[in-house]
């Protein structure tokens, strides 16, 4: 798997995971809504662990930094 997810992209996704996992412990995400969501946020923080998203591929998306060759 080559890396396609930049550190912007990672750090956005860590906090949404963090921000929907406070919100379903906190009780205010609740229900099927709030398990979808959960599980959401779980391949936020697997996919930014991993710096690769299985939906960027087919699509040819990167927001990883290419560096230039001289």
């Amino acid at each position: 798997m080559k890396k396609n997810m930049g550190t912007a992209d990672k750090v956005i996704r860590i906090i949404i995971a963090a921000l929907i996992a406070g919100l379903y412990f906190g009780n205010v995400l609740t229900g099927t809504v709030g398990i979808v969501l959960l599980v959401l946020a779980a391949v936020f923080l697997l996919t930014s662990f991993m710096s690769f998203c299985p939906l960027y591929a087919p699509f040819g998306i990167s927001t990883c930094k290419v560096k230039e060759k001289s």
